[in-house]
């Protein structure tokens, strides 16, 4: 936050700035829980309405500086073939080369490049998302949530991010035609990200 300085008339005052919270606790590694966090996606169908879905396993990795959010960093694993959208069929068409080709490509990968604090519990990570062996940059907008020590004595650190990627960038390009007009897939993607993650020891 820093100071300010107002200045009135002939004299010059110096105001502090409200404080903003002392992150400095948050410094360290973190594990990604994936029992207690959800990574979910949403798409376009038929023009009318939207599809949701989340993958169920994945790994990943935190670097926290919470002094300078800057370097601050993230890895993140995500197994193709754990993805669920509450519809047996459609999960094995998207696992199929129609879409992710999840034998050939497991996995879906995303790497930070970079961390800059936009707000008091706003950041913003760029970074690079692959999917199908296509890489592509991705924007993450990440508001964190708290941080605590749950019932069994571990430090947990929360995180809500969002970001929107077209699919067809990564060769994800499959689509019919609707009699109506349009396509039945939109090619906008929105990503959400619901993460706590616990501090190495």
């Amino acid at each position: 936050m820093g100071l300010f300085n107002r200045t009135k008339t002939a004299t010059t005052a110096t105001v502090q700035a409200p404080a903003g919270p002392d992150l400095s606790h948050l410094t360290g590694d973190w594990t990604v829980d994936a029992m207690h966090s959800e990574i979910g996606f949403s798409v376009r169908h038929a023009m009318v309405t939207n599809v949701k879905g989340r993958f169920t396993e994945y790994d990943g990795k935190l670097h926290l500086d919470g002094a300078t959010p800057g370097n601050s960093s993230a890895d993140l694993v995500i197994k193709v073939a754990s993805i669920d959208t509450n519809q047996a069929q459609r999960d094995e068409h998207l696992r199929t080369g129609d879409f992710f080709a999840a034998e050939t490509y497991p996995e879906i990968r995303f790497r930070s490049i970079s961390t800059e604090a936009v707000g008091e519990d706003s950041y913003r990570m760029n970074g690079e998302l692959t999917i199908k062996d296509t890489t592509r940059p991705v924007v993450l907008d990440l508001e964190y949530t708290g941080s605590a020590t749950d019932a069994y004595g571990a430090e947990r650190v929360g995180f809500e991010g969002k970001a929107v990627v077209d699919r067809t960038d990564f060769g994800l390009t499959y689509n019919a035609a609707l009699e109506t007009g349009g396509v039945l897939i939109g090619e906008k993607v929105k990503l959400s990200f619901d993460i706590s993650a616990v501090k190495a020891a």
